[in-house]
């Protein structure tokens, strides 16, 4: 059957799809790739890739490819399921036998739950679907595929778990899908260089956070790995497929924990002289940031999360700030940049630990950060914590046009005073003199990165205004 998978069309410049984390509206234009959706696909010679946020599709034209298909495969997020579930109804209105599937976290975790949300639903596939859905395609009896809830006369009924899939060098490459179906140049990430393209090394984390929604819900933690020469023979395939690319980007959730396997893809990237970078958590150890440095590691996404050690306790994040310091002056000694993430209002966030977190991103000196809202996400450790205690709140996780809310409120700190820390943040980081003397140099430099931080700069502030705005939402208050 001819399948089609897709990232459906949601608020502007919402990246909730398939390679997003941070299920929003971003502060200036970002888009991830559809990663996820490209395995299944690249299994099914007869499907395609259709990426409609990045591409500015809105509705009516996504909806144009209805008849065109057999089953239409949406990937589905908390923040967004409600939106996704219109456009499914949009696809049946218009083909009644088009067969809906949704995927995601959210299915996974909620798969009763989420056929139950609306009938135009037939089935759900729970964790990951690489296998899942070429079965379906393939016209295999639905009660003989594993790990899908699905609906059958009215009723709902489900299969038993599929086995984590442990040999990754079996599926096809997501380059080879990007490739067939989509467009390098729509895809831009402001803290890297454009254009660039990114891919998974491994799927899990063996970390503990107990925030972190991918782990505990879809790829598990267990970090599990393609080998060494897998990846290469990727990688060779993109510099010779993309010639033009600037830089690459491997996007698992933490590409550096396994030191010796962190060393060994290092040494076998140098003879490809490609400009890269990688998730990574704040304990590399100094030789093995050298050795990444050396073979073109450019940059790293470092989630911080926290000034405060107890918060960072409170989460499992299995790092202290003493670490953390350490490895961001041994990053910078090397000549890395560091994009930072960090989170408000997290277990045991007050106004004084909001300070605190402000003044280690200063004292720290990073590149580039992005402050969000702790989101509880069902299926998380915290979502559990925060329902239990009584700190979640009854609204929704993003506004009216997609902006991020806080849902949880806590006896030493609201919402309120959550949400209006994020511009805070953003103030005290941003407009420091020696940042802002750092960006007028890159843009005295180049023109091509002066048009750039105008752009970004205008896109920035046109998004505060509209999160000013977000205030009137329930979750807000």
């Amino acid at each position: 059957m001819k399948t089609l998978f897709l990232n459906p069309p949601s608020f502007d410049d919402f990246d909730g799809g398939a390679g997003a984390r941070y299920q929003a509206t971003r502060e200036v234009r970002s888009f991830w790739y559809p990663t996820w959706l490209t395995y299944p696909a690249g299994l099914l010679p007869n499907s395609k890739v259709v990426d409609a946020p990045p591409l500015g599709w809105d509705v009516a034209k996504t909806l144009s490819l209805a008849k065109e298909f057999d089953i239409v495969i949406l990937y589905t997020s908390t923040p967004s399921l409600q939106n996704d579930i219109q456009i499914a109804k949009g696809f049946k209105s218009l083909n009644p036998s088009i067969l809906v599937g949704f995927v995601g976290p959210h299915p996974s975790v909620l798969p009763e739950l989420t056929l139950k949300a609306d009938p135009v639903i037939d089935f759900v596939v729970r964790e990951e679907f690489d296998h899942a859905i070429p079965e379906i395609a393939n016209g295999k009896p639905w009660d003989e595929v594993l790990g899908i809830h699905y609906r059958i006369d009215g009723e709902i009924r489900s299969t038993p778990d599929r086995p984590v899939l442990e040999n990754l060098d079996n599926l096809p490459f997501a380059s080879e899908v990007y490739r067939r179906d989509l467009n390098i140049m729509d895809y831009e990430i402001p803290w890297m260089k454009y254009p660039y393209v990114s891919i998974y090394t491994g799927r899990g984390c063996g970390s503990k956070c107990t925030f972190c929604l991918w782990p505990q819900t879809f790829s598990g933690n267990v970090y599990r790995t393609r080998s060494v020469e897998n990846v290469i023979k990727e990688v060779a395939y993109i510099k010779k497929t993309f010639p033009g690319i600037k830089e690459l980007f491997f996007d698992d959730d933490t590409l550096t924990e396994y030191r010796d396997r962190t060393r060994e893809l290092s040494e076998a990237l140098k003879p490809f002289n490609l400009s890269w970078g990688c998730n990574s958590k704040a304990n590399v150890d100094f030789e093995t940031l050298k050795m990444m440095k050396d073979s073109g590691c450019r940059v790293m996404v470092v989630g911080y999360e926290s000034g405060n050690q107890q918060i960072l306790n409170n989460v499992k994040k299995g790092i202290r700030i003493e670490q953390a310091t350490e490895f961001t002056r041994n990053a910078h000694q090397l000549g890395m940049k560091i994009h930072g993430t960090f989170i408000f209002g997290l277990p045991g966030e007050t106004p004084q630990t909001i300070e605190e977190t402000i003044q280690f991103a200063c004292d720290m000196d990073i590149e580039t950060l992005q402050v969000s809202l702790a989101s509880p996400y069902p299926g998380t450790h915290f979502y559990n914590f925060a329902k239990e205690k009584g700190y979640l709140m009854d609204s929704d996780m993003v506004s009216e046009d997609g902006i991020q809310t806080c849902n949880v409120s806590y006896p030493e700190i609201g919402s309120r005073e959550i949400f209006m820390a994020v511009p805070k943040f953003y103030r005290k980081f941003y407009y420091r003199p020696r940042y802002i003397a750092r960006v007028l140099k890159r843009a005295l430099l180049s023109g091509a990165e002066r048009k750039k931080i105008i752009r970004e700069a205008g896109e920035y502030f046109r998004f505060m205004a509209r999160r000013k705005e977000a205030l009137r939402s329930p979750a807000s208050r």
